[in-house]
Order: C-alpha cells, then sequence, then structure tokens
C-alpha cells in the first residue's frame, strides 16, 4: 500500500508519489523554486477526500525546468470546395518533481476573545429589528389614473354603445 494524491494543476489532474517527475502547463514560478499543489484526494492509510481534511495535506514540488512540448499539426479540409487551414501550436510546459507528500496536523487559528462577544451583539440586534412589525400602509384617496391605452378602449366602448 502506497502513499499517493491526486492534485489539481491547470484544471487537470494528476496521481503523483514522492519522487513522482510530470509535465504541466507552464507555471509562473522560475526554475528551481518550490512549489505547493493543491490535493484533490490523499491515500496513506485510509482515503481522503474531504475539503477541510484535505487543507492538511502538504503536497509540494520541485520546478525542474521550462520547456515547450511538441509541434502539433492542423490541417483542416473539405474535398471539392476550395477549403484548406493549415494551423499547429507547441505547448509551454513545466517539468515537476514531487519532493513532499504528506498529511499534517495544522490546528485552527484561536480566535480572539473579543470577537466572540462582538458575534453575539451583532446576532442580538437583527433580532430586534426582527420583532418590530412593519406599519401597514393608508389606502390611498386617489384614483389610480388609467393608462392611454386602457382610456382608449374605454372610449371607444362609450362610442359604439352610444
Amino acid at each position: 500500500m502506497s502513499t499517493y494524491a491526486v492534485i489539481e494543476s491547470g484544471g487537470k489532474q494528476y496521481k503523483v508519489e514522492k519522487g513522482t517527475t510530470l509535465l504541466v502547463d507552464r507555471l509562473t514560478a522560475k526554475q528551481g523554486d518550490k512549489v505547493a499543489l493543491r490535493a484533490v484526494l490523499f491515500r496513506d492509510k485510509e482515503i481522503v477526500a474531504e475539503p477541510k481534511a484535505l487543507e492538511k495535506v502538504k503536497v509540494e514540488a520541485k520546478v525542474a525546468e521550462h520547456l515547450r512540448g511538441p509541434k502539433l499539426k492542423v490541417f483542416k479540409y473539405k474535398p471539392k470546395k476550395g477549403y484548406r487551414r493549415r494551423a499547429g501550436h507547441r505547448s509551454e510546459l513545466t517539468r515537476l518533481e514531487v519532493t513532499e507528500l504528506k498529511m499534517g496536523a495544522r490546528k485552527a487559528a484561536a480566535k480572539p476573545k473579543a470577537e466572540p462577544q462582538a458575534e453575539q451583539k451583532a446576532e442580538k440586534k437583527p433580532a430586534k429589528k426582527a420583532a418590530a412589525k412593519p406599519k401597514a400602509k393608508k389606502p390611498s384617496a386617489k384614483p389610480k389614473a388609467k393608462t392611454k391605452a386602457k382610456a382608449k378602449t374605454a372610449a371607444k366602448k362609450d362610442d359604439d354603445g352610444a
């Protein structure tokens, strides 16, 4: 049973173990820099997939080199139509070497005692506002003005009926 992790880089997922080298889309880090990778899944003695537990997982890699992938040729063609398009590209890649893969026991930062009291006061204030009853609106004494379209149809009915 080996320890491994599934990490995410550039929208793609890779399975890595300690000592693994992998090619990922170009990263901004310089050659020789250490990079922290985001774990999506971790397996040691048991499988860890919960987001809160994955925050404790540490996956570190060293940037070995920056390179370019193989040249890819793209050719589009439609017979008897005179349609031909030629294009191509080379991917910008980074080679990573996984140096560290472990489950850390990070503790949550201790909150100061002043903050919980402020939160309790903030919770009490909205409760008072919710208890207050909204005032009932008085019906307006003015009749509502008819729209032009309704006034025209009413006028036509009066003319037809008279």
